[in-house]
């Protein structure tokens, strides 16, 4: 009976020796434990510190095995630790769980706790090789942390310290319970002033965070200016007495022209002076410019010619010669004398009004169309040959004398 225990004993050892994949007592298959089943997943996982979590450590779920600790290690950073897990296929999970370091009791084993996120931030679901980072990793506090720090308080680690600082502060704000009142109420309205400007900060820190978007987007073109800004600032530099001669120049030409105009300033005030009478006769000849105007483009017929007429119509006889001979001839006459053939000497007459003599009126030439009159003869209007538009055409033409 020994002989055949002995033999089996070294049986097994020949096969656990000769297994490639055996490291260490962690890979001893162990009895019991979370079932895999047919189809599990490996997820790994990241500590800032796995205190110690060994292999083959439970996987849970709402405290229900789902799966077992396959490896933990060092990882690529150097500074945390990546746990390795085998989780049953069943299993369904967010992609962005949880992973806790929980400890079963008091003073249990420790194991890897996997949880969803709250609800409104699921999304996705767990799958093969996934990994959680270390910012949705954390464990629980150590017992040992526990009574360590509890043993620094009772064995006059902060015991005594804690009577000096409550009699500090009684000594402190003996007699200025008001002022500390007054005080907690200036936080209380400063608190609640930010509070109610809470929208306000955020677009601002939102509003200098777009702004440091931009410039980091701009920077290139920024570098770019404030690299060019070197060689302007060098001829600046090298100009500079240029500059500055340019400014005395321009002082030197300022004391000139105050001196000029001091000069001038009589000869100036005279000259400003002699125009005030001209000013104001063409200031008292406004009302009648305007008339004069609306008269000179209403001839021949007047707006007073309008009530001498009995009807509706006014009758215009026209004789036009187009003799270029006589054309050029007429030219001829008002390039030499232009007034004087244009207009001829205007003759005044009186008009008689209620037996007085009222102001001469001038009386236009009505020249005939044709041959000039002779010279120092003045042209007859009136006649039904040469009257009208006839003696003005005639007149413009060169007519006349």
């Amino acid at each position: 009976m020994r002989r055949a225990l002995l033999t089996a004993v070294l049986a097994g050892s020949l096969a656990l020796s000769g297994c490639s994949d055996f490291t260490s007592i962690y890979d001893l298959p162990l009895p019991g434990g979370a079932d895999l089943g047919d189809h599990p997943f490996t997820v790994r996982a990241r500590f800032a510190d796995v205190l110690d979590l060994v292999p083959q450590s439970g996987v849970k779920v709402n405290e229900v095995p789902v799966g077992r600790v396959e490896d933990v290690r060092l990882a690529p950073d150097g500074w945390t630790a990546e746990v390795t897990m085998r989780v049953n296929g069943d299993v369904e999970l967010p992609a962005n769980a949880l992973a806790m370091l929980r400890q079963s009791s008091l003073l249990g084993e420790k194991y890897v706790e996997l949880s969803p996120p709250p609800p409104e931030k699921a999304a996705g679901r767990l799958a093969d090789g996934a990994l959680i980072p270390l910012e949705r990793t954390n464990r629980n506090t150590e017992i040992e942390e526990v009574l360590g720090a509890l043993s620094m308080l009772l064995n006059g680690g902060g015991i005594e310290q804690l009577q000096s600082i409550a009699q500090e502060l009684n000594a402190a704000l003996s007699g200025k319970e008001a002022d500390l009142r007054r005080t907690l109420d200036s936080v209380d309205t400063l608190v609640s002033t930010l509070d109610e400007s809470k929208s306000d900060i955020t677009r601002a820190i939102d509003g200098v965070n777009r702004l440091a978007g931009t410039l980091n987007e701009e920077k290139d073109r920024l570098a770019g200016v404030i690299d060019n800004l070197g060689p302007g600032l060098k001829v600046l530099t090298d100009q500079r007495s240029q500059l500055v001669t340019m400014l005395q120049s321009l002082q030197a030409l300022s004391d000139v022209a105050i001196r000029t105009v001091d000069a001038s300033q009589e000869d100036l005030v005279a000259d400003l002076k002699a125009l005030t009478p001209s000013l104001r006769k063409l200031g008292e000849a406004g009302a009648d410019l305007p008339k004069s105007l609306e008269l000179l483009f209403t001839l021949p017929f007047t707006d007073e010619a309008v009530n001498g007429v009995h009807g509706d119509y006014f009758n215009l006889y026209a004789k036009i010669d187009l003799n270029l001979q006589t054309i050029l001839d007429n030219l001829s006459r008002s390039r030499n004398n232009p007034i004087g053939n244009l207009v001829g000497e205007v003759p005044v007459v009186g008009d008689v009004v209620g037996g007085e003599e009222g102001p001469a009126l001038p009386q236009l030439p009505l020249p005939v169309l044709g041959d000039p009159p002779p010279v120092g003869e003045l042209p007859s209007g009136g006649s039904s040959g040469g009257g009208g538009l006839a003696g003005i055409l005639d007149g413009i033409l060169g007519g006349g004398r």
